[in-house]
């Protein structure tokens, strides 16, 4: 395996690396002006956003696991909505995205409510996430000295902010049944694909000892079930932490009833599970290696952004993936402060988004959206995630659920990992044997 295809370039990491861990006293701000995880504790200066108060890290009453899961705050209204007409008075917090899509779209808009920072982890992910603060360092084309927490807290720069994305707390062991749907520009909606995600997050894994941990981070599983076209087809990914445990993907297809290395399914490649409309480095918001950009660190600032979209996901289909965007009376938007990380094409590399600027939640450390322009300039895609929060995860907000992009020139857009009338959401699970993630169980679960 390349090991080019890691996340960073040798040169930029070596740099990097020279900054490595924060100080002792720096890390105690986890502890006090700072959240566990490492955001700010306060609010801001007027208020908007509330001060976190150790988030919702408890289920609701008779939820039990797999349950679609209720809007935690059912009784909010909008305090604001904001489009083309008043987008301007708004401009500094929104996004290029959000302010090119109310520019085509008259009727697009957002609804903002009350802001509510529900985001937390379990005890032993802030434990982690304490020690990860003067013991991880970014090395070997990768991160080193992490484990079972957010490996940089407090981020130095914009490689260390994209491995919190990576390495956020969003469960141990989950599937997921799910569906995608695609929006064409003359406003037919059908379904791309359809089947079931499952992910074992081993570096999270609390049965797992720091020094048994293998390096691979996550090991992930899709099989297809629907449309006909596509039922058996299957994408297996195994994720590792740096150039030691190098990436793994393989693909299994009916039609060749084999499984094989699927070294394609990354960068700019069009992802046939939403149609060719996204591409594969824009699934969950950042998949495989991102070498082929230079990453900046531009800041923290106060942003819209979607958040604790529970009463999305328990919309009809119909009603929520409408013609030219996704229903605005049914998506949530929040003021959140967001870490925002611009990626810039390499020296003597190709992708097809020359630019792009992500936009990561300070409290989960997901990217929450995303866009990205041409090799002409020209913005061109936008991509975000509904955040969906689930308190029976002791206080994870996924990002990984409900995600999706629109391709600004063509029109098109997509929803994927929804599960919109299905009767079962994210579920948890025990603890998944290593072997269900092989290429030889891949080959078999095919073939039966």
């Amino acid at each position: 395996m390349n090991h080019k295809l890691w996340a960073v370039t040798a040169t930029a990491m070596l740099a990097a690396a020279a900054q490595a861990a924060v100080t002792a006293d720096e890390a105690a701000k986890l502890r006090t002006t700072l959240t566990p995880l490492g955001a700010e504790r306060a609010a801001n200066k007027d208020g908007s956003i509330p001060a976190w108060d150790g988030g919702l890290v408890k289920p609701p009453t008779g939820y039990k696991n797999g349950d679609p899961r209720p809007d935690p705050y059912p009784g909010d209204k909008p305090l604001l909505q904001i489009n083309a007409k008043n987008m301007d008075s708004h401009a500094a917090k929104l996004s290029d995205g959000v302010k090119a899509l109310m520019k085509k779209y008259p009727d697009f808009r957002i609804d903002v409510y009350p802001s509510r920072r529900p985001a937390g982890a379990p005890q032993y992910v802030y434990d982690n996430t304490f020690k990860n603060a003067t013991r991880a360092k970014l090395a070997d084309n990768g991160v080193e000295g992490a484990f079972g927490g957010i490996p940089f807290p407090i981020p130095k720069d914009g490689y260390e902010a994209i491995w919190n994305h990576r390495l956020a707390w969003t469960g141990v062991n989950t599937q997921t049944p799910l569906r995608v749907w695609v929006m064409t520009a003359d406003g037919r909606r059908s379904m791309a694909s359809g089947g079931t995600q499952t992910f074992r997050r081993v570096y999270y894994d609390p049965d797992v000892a720091p020094d048994k941990f293998d390096g691979y981070y996550a090991l992930g599983k899709f099989a297809a079930s629907e449309p006909g076209s596509k039922a058996g087809e299957a994408i297996l990914a195994h994720d590792g932490l740096n150039a030691s445990a190098p990436r793994g993907l393989w693909q299994y297809l009916v039609g060749q009833r084999r499984v094989r290395k699927a070294p394609s399914v990354g960068y700019d490649t069009p992802d046939a599970v939403t149609s060719g409309i996204g591409l594969f480095d824009e699934a969950f918001n950042l998949f495989g290696p991102i070498d082929k950009h230079e990453l900046k660190l531009i800041g923290k600032k106060e942003l819209y952004i979607p958040y604790n979209n529970n009463r999305a996901a328990l919309a009809k289909v119909a009603d929520l993936v409408t013609p030219g965007t996704l229903n605005p009376n049914l998506v949530r938007w929040e003021l959140h402060r967001v870490w925002e990380v611009e990626a810039t094409l390499a020296a003597g590399k190709r992708h097809v988004a020359a630019k792009r600027k992500y936009y990561i939640d300070e409290d989960s450390w997901q990217i929450v959206l995303f866009d990205g322009w041409d090799a002409k300039g020209e913005l061109w895609r936008t991509n975000y995630a509904l955040m969906l929060t689930a308190p029976d995860m002791q206080g994870a907000v996924l990002g990984n659920v409900f995600w999706g992009g629109y391709d600004l020139q063509t029109g098109a857009y997509y929803l994927n990992m929804a599960t919109n009338e299905l009767p079962v959401q994210v579920k948890t699970l025990p603890s998944l044997q290593r072997s269900f993630f092989s290429p030889e169980e891949l080959a078999n679960e095919g073939t039966r």
